[in-house]
């Protein structure tokens, strides 16, 4: 029978042996990672701390420090917890302290400091020899329980002492302050909560236990954050993050118009969304301002002082405020979103996301494991007690007796338990009595004290025994709770409001563009700019030597440049983006993908609503609306199908009741538009036809004005009577005095 292989022993402290290095890697970065996850980035679902919180709050409730104590320098709260508790860094033990200090940062804080811990504005707090502490009210009712036995304690890190593993938590911490960490692989966002909302949902629980998650949310309305302001979240996006665990809230600034003199206004904001640094934040719009991105807004101020006054002021009166404030909801910090992942350490100490729901039932399941534990441990204490009171009652009327049996035997304990029957405890307490207490062994009080000591222990032992006992013993719990922090208290009262998701989700672009007047200058060689101001046709305007001026246009930053190519695309450009009119600006394929065998055809400021006229040098044309031609992206829209051979020539307005046609042939055509079918995108229909040649230019224009060429000079409807036909005709040679380049407007006008 083969021997089954023995096991290598494991190794000694100076035996070095060979391991794969993946495998001692993936080893050692394994048990980092717990201990990351563990010990350090995810709270704990039953009292919401996590390590570095849970031994700052024990080692502040060891020295002492409770509300009604005098502050102890910070100091000797950070070398407390480093000594005995937590071997880490000095400043990320009292960063972490601070932070449970600050009422704009924890929404319930744990910690009263006084100095300067900090200030919204991003300040850090002073050094900690400079400020002192003490626990807050919150933190005592976190600890309470924890001499009674309520949890379990561990060896600290040098064995020299215990530390609980969890606090017996009557205050809602993870949910009513929150939580952030990131772990390895995973990570939590937890926003804070108010706490007569999660009181009124844990008590709700307690009566139904099968509750939805969708009746929890009619008492916990969502985040409520110290800093205040507004979320904004739809109320179907709310319920589906708590029921997940997953999701997030978008928050804004809580603002309120001031009416001026004579018209104006002011913009106040009085309350920043939460972890926003108000100094940056003031940073942030007043760089925008330098760089033009706000044309609505003329100035910020800070006018804060204990509370926040953030001041706006608009160019004029007659900006809309909503607007306004819609733009810097959209480009600044006034508007956050603040990620939800209910992601905590359980009971066993396994990461796992939970819902509200499982939350909640988690911190109900603990507080009856500390009512349970406290109660037990109450027992064992009263019958220690009523034990010692049994033993002072048997021997009250003999006290002489017992006196004698001290002064002459030599094992008195021995004797005292052979002559009165008590046991070692009751005779280890009679001895251990100071004689000045012998005149306070009155029969009638001792009896007193035992009856009510067992009428105590009979009631615990009923609450031990019934569950319905236990959870109204904890639902009161959660009344004072709520009583003592909720909404009737200045802490507790809700600061976050509710409102609906903003109307004005599609802003056009042009609202956040500062308008101001431009011109626009294209060279034939396609080189364009953009010279502030509207400049006059007839200014010197200089080119690259060989080049010159071919479109020229009067815009604003906030439009839209359309371009019309010979490959019948269509070319959008922002008038706040062309190159500036200082040099010779830049080519124009820099900014649109316009192919290299290509040439514009038009160059025009967009006007929504209009129709245009487009044909090809085959003859071929229709009527596009001009809302269609809007291109995207740089690579166009292809509107016009130019045949082989042949390219788009004209882009022009399409208002009016006639179109007039003019070929190399030295043809012209008139008839009407209605013959001309209106595409959105097409090859179109045949305008004139040609023998030899291709059609030249096109214009729609209205019959009883009169035909204007390029020349300027203004064909009647009566002399044009002999160029009227249908459309697709080959027209008749144009009449005498027409231009000679068959145009009807000059090259490059619109």
């Amino acid at each position: 029978m083969a021997r089954k292989p023995v096991p290598p022993p494991p190794p000694t402290e100076d035996e070095i042996r060979d391991e794969p290095l993946a495998r001692a890697l993936g080893d050692r970065y394994l048990a980092y990672a717990l201990s990351t996850i563990t010990a350090r980035a995810l709270p704990d679902v039953r009292d919401g701390l996590k390590p570095v919180h849970r031994r700052i709050l024990y080692a502040m409730s060891r020295l002492g420090l409770n509300p009604a104590a005098p502050f102890k320098k910070s100091a000797t709260v950070v070398g407390e917890v480093i000594g005995k508790y937590h071997p880490h860094g000095d400043q990320s033990i009292y960063d972490a302290m601070v932070r449970l200090a600050q009422d704009f940062a924890a929404r319930y804080p744990i910690v009263d400091g006084q100095g300067n811990f900090g200030s919204v504005d991003g300040d850090n707090a002073a050094a900690y020899r400079y400020t002192e502490a003490r626990l807050t009210a919150v933190a005592t009712a976190m600890v309470e329980g924890l001499d009674e036995d309520a949890v379990d304690f561990r060896d600290t890190y040098n064995q020299e002492g215990e530390e609980p593993t969890v606090m017996p938590g009557a205050f809602p911490n993870l949910l009513a302050n929150g939580a952030a960490g990131i772990a390895v692989g995973m990570a939590t966002s937890i926003p804070p909560h108010n706490v007569g909302e999660i009181c009124d949902a844990l008590l709700h629980l307690i009566k139904t236990p099968n509750a939805r998650d969708d009746t929890l949310l009619k008492f916990v309305r969502g985040p409520d954050f110290p800093t205040g302001g507004i979320v904004v979240e739809s109320a179907e996006s709310i319920a589906e993050s708590y029921r997940t665990g997953r999701g997030g809230f978008r928050i804004r600034a809580r603002w309120a118009k001031e009416d001026g003199t004579r018209g104006s206004y002011q913009i106040v904001v009085d309350q920043i969304p939460y972890q926003v640094v108000k100094s940056k934040l003031i940073e942030r719009v007043a760089a925008l301002l330098a760089e033009k991105k706000l044309p609505l807004l003329e100035d910020i101020r800070d006018e804060s002082a204990e509370d926040i006054r953030i001041v706006l002021e608009p160019k004029s009166r007659t900006v809309d405020p909503e607007l306004l404030m819609e733009q810097l909801f959209r480009q600044t910090e006034l508007e956050t979103r603040f990620p939800l992942n209910l992601n905590v350490l359980d009971a066993e100490g396994a990461p796992r996301v939970m819902s509200l729901k499982e939350a909640l039932q988690a911190f109900l399941d603990h507080r009856r494991d500390v009512l349970q534990r406290r109660s037990r441990h109450r027992l064992e204490q009263m019958a220690r007690r009523m034990e010692i009171l049994e033993g002072y009652l048997a021997v009250f009327l003999n006290l002489d007796k017992v006196i004698k049996i001290i002064r002459e035997e030599d094992d008195p304990k021995a004797k005292l338990i052979a002559a009165f029957k008590l046991t070692e405890v009751q005779a280890e307490a009679i001895l251990n009595m100071r004689l000045r207490n012998l005149r306070k062994l009155e029969e009638m009080e001792i009896r007193t004290e035992h009856k009510a000591l067992k009428d105590e222990a009979a009631g615990l032992k009923k609450l031990l025994g019934s569950d319905d006992l236990q959870w109204k013993r904890i639902g009161e719990e959660i009344g004072e709770i709520k009583t003592k922090f909720g909404p009737k208290t200045p802490l507790g009262a809700r600061r976050t409001q509710f409102a609906d998701a903003p109307v004005l989700d599609e802003l056009p672009e042009e609202h956040f563009i500062e308008r101001e007047p431009i011109t626009i200058i294209c060279s034939d060689k396609l080189w364009v700019r953009a010279m502030k101001g509207h400049v006059d046709r007839g200014a010197d305007i200089k080119f690259k030597e060989g080049d010159r001026g071919r479109f020229f246009l009067h815009a604003e930053t906030t439009d839209k440049i359309i371009a019309f190519a010979t490959n019948g695309r269509f070319y959008t450009l922002a008038g706040d983006k062309l190159p500036g009119g200082r040099g010779m600006g830049e080519p124009i394929r820099l900014l649109i993908d316009l192919e290299n065998d290509a040439d514009i055809v038009a160059l025009f400021v967009h006007k929504p609503g209009r129709t245009l006229l487009v044909a090809a040098s085959s003859g071929h044309g229709f009527l596009v609306p001009e809302d269609e031609v809007v291109a995207m992206t740089k690579k166009g829209k292809q509107v016009m199908n130019v045949g082989e051979g042949a390219e788009a020539v004209v882009c022009t307005q399409g208002a009016g009741d006639t179109i007039a046609v003019s070929g190399d042939n030295k043809k012209v055509l008139i008839f009407p538009v209605s013959e001309l079918p209106t595409l959105s995108r097409g090859r179109g229909v045949t305008l004139q036809k040609y023998r030899d040649g291709h059609l030249v230019d096109a214009k729609v224009f209205t019959l009883k004005e009169g035909l204007r060429d390029s020349n300027g000079r203004t064909w009647t409807s009566h002399e044009l009577a002999d160029w009227r036909g249908g459309r697709g005709n080959a027209g008749r040679i144009a009449p005498k005095g027409f231009p000679k380049n068959n145009r009807f407007t000059p090259h490059g006008e619109f």
